[in-house]
């Protein structure tokens, strides 16, 4: 199969040439080492046991080899962490080292942070832009650039469509089979998670029907700031033996460490006159497709309306898997352009805003994401109540929705179908 381009390849078409080394961290199957491989003369897998054992007998070899050199899995033997930085510190010559990485160090692993010397970049499941669906017509590093650019386009997708983009997931070596096949390889990398990835990576795991018990909770919390305690409550209903609250957060730790958890930060503004804002995240797995499995929502069920929701969200189940779908990309164009991504909610939650994406110079484009074709006038209210808080540091106001055109209403809220939104 054909090597299909990433986002982040344009990152590192700009990066890699004037830096030694670079790390791509990711869960499995996103794609990095695809990536890298595109620019490697020589690969380490050190998922490989036998390659492992000779590496931590000569950890130094690493240094030997034909670069760039692309040391996969990098984290099974974190001790080449640290010759990578010392060979960096003796020569900085750009596009020495590629590490790619599936779970950050175990506790307890003693290495150098790598600041100054190797630089990282996290990689996504492919955004939405990356699955070729059509052409995108509004940038969002544009956006960000405060230009206020004219707002047009017309997607092909239609809800159906985005459901289908919800179901395949964007894992490379996945999203393409038919759908048994797909749905049985999604069912397997959960079961490979809770089985292998968690404890290969210092995690024990005593009850497994309860771990994929309260990760089915958490998918079906999925785009909420639900608090963990109802997630649990969610996960053990009905159950005689409830999973103690220290155990579950020790597998969320190591969830969040494998890639499998990816939740949204709150925002939080720095010399702003927003107060009394929430600080706790919004709840998004690295993919929704995981969700959808977890939850066992197929495609007649979404567009229905079934799906349960941890809390009594409102809204469709449907609506919080498409947010989630918008994040992953938004995520990934935001990162190719050096911005964060957080989510805002007030202490009263009277005000929130799905998405918030802060660039180096801070500013701000605001996101609401709306299972709809179109943005009525209740849909923009916050994000005008934003601009007024904000006023020039607010780039741009934007309503990611399911329809076909994309448009500027008359108060200056750009209305932007997700498959028409790119980097």
């Amino acid at each position: 199969m054909p090597y299909r381009r990433r986002v982040v390849d344009d990152v590192l078409d700009l990066l890699f040439p004037s830096l030694a080394a670079i790390a791509l961290e990711g869960a499995k199957g996103v794609g990095k080492t695809a990536t890298a491989t595109q620019r490697a003369a020589s690969v380490l897998d050190l998922s490989r046991d036998r390659l492992r054992a000779v590496v931590a007998a000569d950890v130094e070899r690493v240094v030997d080899e034909p670069s760039p050199v692309l040391i996969d899995e990098w984290q099974l033997a974190p001790a080449v962490w640290d010759v990578v930085k010392r060979a960096v510190d003796a020569d900085a010559t750009g596009g020495r080292f590629l590490l790619a990485g599936s779970a950050g160090v175990a506790p307890g692993a003693r290495i150098h942070s790598g600041a100054g010397r190797i630089v990282s970049l996290k990689m996504r499941p492919m955004s939405i832009h990356e699955r070729g669906l059509c052409e995108p017509t509004v940038s969002l590093r544009e956006l960000l650039a405060g230009a206020v650019p004219p707002i047009s386009g017309r997607s092909p997708v239609t809800l159906a469509g985005y459901t289908d983009e919800i179901l395949a997931s964007g894992f490379p070596g996945i999203r393409d089979l038919p759908e048994l096949a797909r749905e049985a390889q999604l069912d397997s990398y959960i079961a490979r998670v809770v089985s292998h990835e968690l404890p290969d990576n210092g995690a024990v795991v005593r009850r497994p029907r309860a771990l994929r018990a309260w990760l089915a909770a958490y998918g079906a919390a999925t785009a909420t700031d639900a608090s963990y305690s109802k997630i649990l409550n969610a996960a053990s209903a009905g159950e005689d033996e409830k999973t103690a609250r220290v155990t579950v957060d020790a597998y969320r730790e190591h969830l969040t460490r494998v890639f499998l958890l990816d939740p949204i930060e709150a925002w939080t503004p720095v010399f702003n006159p927003l107060k009394r804002l929430t600080k706790a995240p919004k709840h998004h797995l690295v993919d929704p497709a995981i969700a959808a499995r977890l939850v066992r929502v197929g495609k007649a069920g979404l567009l229905r309306g079934d799906g349960a929701r941890v809390a009594g969200a409102a809204g469709p189940w449907l609506g919080a898997l498409f947010e989630s779908l918008t994040a992953q990309s938004v995520r990934v164009y935001a990162s190719a352009a050096g911005a964060e991504v957080g989510h805002l909610r007030t202490m009263e939650s009277d005000r929130e805003i799905d998405l918030i994406v802060e660039g180096g110079d801070r500013q701000v484009v605001a996101i609401e994401v709306k299972l709809a074709g179109a943005a009525a006038d209740h849909d923009v209210r916050h994000l005008n109540w934003l601009h007024g808080q904000l006023g020039d540091r607010l780039a741009d106001k934007v309503v990611v929705t399911t329809g076909e055109r994309a448009y500027r209403r008359g108060d200056g809220v750009a209305v932007v179908p997700l498959a028409l939104l790119g980097p």
